[in-house]
């Protein structure tokens, strides 16, 4: 069983107990992130300081109503001042946070085992890929007296295993056309060799390739 080492009043010892295991598991979140996520010193240094902010605003609550309260609204305006991450950021944000109100409450042995299953999940998931696809985002540039359709069929069917013209425009004052498809990849393809393909049928012009921006449609 777990039990909360907080009694009735906080003591120092149990305040420096909260708050030492908090920054322990928060370095522990930031290090998992930094290893199976890309990351930047403001993210790894938020994450690992993160669970400690929010297990001292839980142990200064501690049930007091208004102070709860107050707190809310606090938090309420640091989230408009906040800009959103794409998913991965933001599970490592709420993995953080879940300690903090682990560790404020006084369930240190919870928290901790908590968050070593959850950093083992995150290693094994990332090691074996797991959800891993070769959706990509393709623009393509071609000229204005090219007929596009179906011009990149065979590239297309040699290398991907779907593909989705999404936009077509115009460009650098009509001359050009944009092109964008979203192809999804066959495992294995070399990305360079798909391009020189590509390029061979737009005439050499801009080619982009780029991973999709799903995760950020939350």
């Amino acid at each position: 069983m777990f039990n909360s080492i907080l009694g009735s009043t906080l003591t120092i010892e149990g305040f420096l107990a909260c708050l030492g295991t908090a920054f322990a598991l928060g370095i522990i979140v930031a290090l998992t992130h930094m290893k199976t996520a890309n990351s930047n010193r403001n993210m790894t240094t938020t994450l690992a300081i993160l669970p400690a902010l929010v297990a001292t605003v839980i142990l200064l609550v501690n049930g007091n109503l208004g102070t709860g309260v107050a707190v809310m609204g606090a938090f309420s305006l640091v989230r408009f001042r906040s800009i959103p991450g794409n998913s991965r950021a933001i599970l490592s944000v709420f993995f953080a946070m879940a300690i903090g109100l682990a560790v404020g409450t006084g369930y240190l042995a919870f928290a901790a085992v908590f968050t070593i299953l959850v950093t083992l999940a995150t290693a094994l998931l990332t090691i074996f890929s797991f959800g891993e696809h070769q959706n990509k985002k393709l623009i393509v540039l071609v000229p204005e007296d090219l007929d596009y359709t179906g011009v990149f069929d065979d590239v297309f069917d040699k290398f991907t295993t779907s593909h989705t013209l999404e936009k077509a425009k115009t460009t650098n004052l009509g001359s050009l056309f944009e092109l964008t498809y979203r192809v999804n990849l066959k495992r294995g393809t070399n990305e360079k060799t798909f391009i020189d393909a590509l390029r061979v049928k737009n005439g050499n012009l801009k080619i982009a390739l780029s991973h999709t921006l799903d995760e950020e449609a939350l």
